[in-house]
């Protein structure tokens, strides 16, 4: 299958990692010919446990050492907690892997087809002890996954990022490294709500994210998205026809009063011309939005915002909040 993955490279938020990115600072399990799993570790027990997931129960080793990721949230969770995955799917062929991990990580990584369309003669090729994705991408693919090596899903991504960390985590035998990932991630909060001028402020700051997108309607995301996870987590208000279940609300240039906000986050997916952008920011609605009119809009990485779907990815995102409105 041809090689994938990467759209625009990261705004420069690689003033540091994420604080939820735990480096490996003990071994791991691997099946390896000379016995060394990805992150240079030698091997252990080689035993075995039983995890419960989206599909039922998988068999998994003790500790993994050559984990297959096909999905960004579980390449997210197998990076922050200690691993450099042997293979990862990527969302574009020809594309590269998330510039906003550290590539040292990624050095050795093999992509293995892209989302939702695995290269499943390039996995077995890599011999991995473990492979994670969840049932929207890969439901189909369970059972010839699972001949490979035992695969285990989590039901969907997005909202549920901390769940199915903590999930990955328990079929990486890494438990250890997501509850420090997870601790760092609420000190993070703790400090962005701190900068913003605490709880009550925070609340009080309509907040949203837009997206402009090439040959498609502009969406304002809603609360059951990972970057709505996040503002909840802050407790950052939200505009009314945004602070509701679902995943997104479609505008057109001439629906522009509905994005109003005190808050803006925007991102463009695709080539820029080809989306709604020019029409919208250009036009008498947009610059009579509030957060226009205070300077409060920011640009923001498309790839990381949407596609950073982990403990590393939330921290660079809740830096840039902390930076743009601190």
């Amino acid at each position: 299958m041809p090689r994938t993955l990467s759209r625009r490279s990261a705004l420069g938020l690689a003033a540091g990692l994420a604080p939820g990115l735990v480096l490996a600072a003990c071994g791991s399990d691997s099946r390896s010919a000379g016995g060394s799993s990805a992150d240079g570790s030698s091997s252990a027990s080689g035993g075995t446990r039983t995890v419960q997931h989206a599909r039922g129960e998988s068999t998994v080793p003790d500790r993994a050492g050559r984990v297959v990721a096909l999905d960004t949230d579980a390449l997210d969770s197998v990076v922050t907690f200690g691993l450099s995955p042997v293979g990862a799917t990527t969302v574009d062929a020809g594309a590269s892997f998330p510039a906003y991990l550290p590539a040292e990580r990624l050095a050795g990584t093999k992509p293995v087809g892209t989302i939702g369309q695995p290269d499943l003669e390039a996995i077995a090729a890599l011999r991995p002890d473990l492979i994670l994705s969840n049932q929207v991408r890969d439901d189909k693919h369970y059972d010839q996954l699972s001949r490979i090596a035992p695969t285990v899903l989590s039901k969907t991504t997005g909202p549920t990022w901390k769940e199915n960390a903590r999930l990955h985590a328990e079929a990486m035998g890494r438990r250890s490294e997501a509850d420090a990932a997870d601790t760092a991630y609420r000190a993070r909060l703790r400090d962005v709500v701190t900068a913003l001028g605490g709880p009550a402020k925070a609340a009080a700051t309509r907040v949203e994210m837009a997206r402009f997108l090439a040959g498609a309607p502009t969406r304002l995301y809603l609360d059951d998205t990972f970057v709505g996870s996040l503002f909840k987590d802050l407790g950052l208000g939200r505009p009314a026809n945004q602070d509701k279940p679902g995943f997104s609300l479609e505008i057109s240039p001439e629906q522009v009063d509905q994005a109003a906000a005190d808050v803006i986050f925007y991102s463009v997916y695709g080539d820029p011309a080809k989306s709604d952008r020019s029409r919208i920011t250009e036009g008498a609605l947009w610059k009579n939005l509030d957060a226009v009119r205070n300077g409060k809009v920011f640009p923001v990485d498309d790839n990381l915002w949407m596609l950073g779907i982990g403990y590393t990815g939330a921290g660079l995102i809740l830096d840039q909040i902390r930076k743009d409105l601190g």
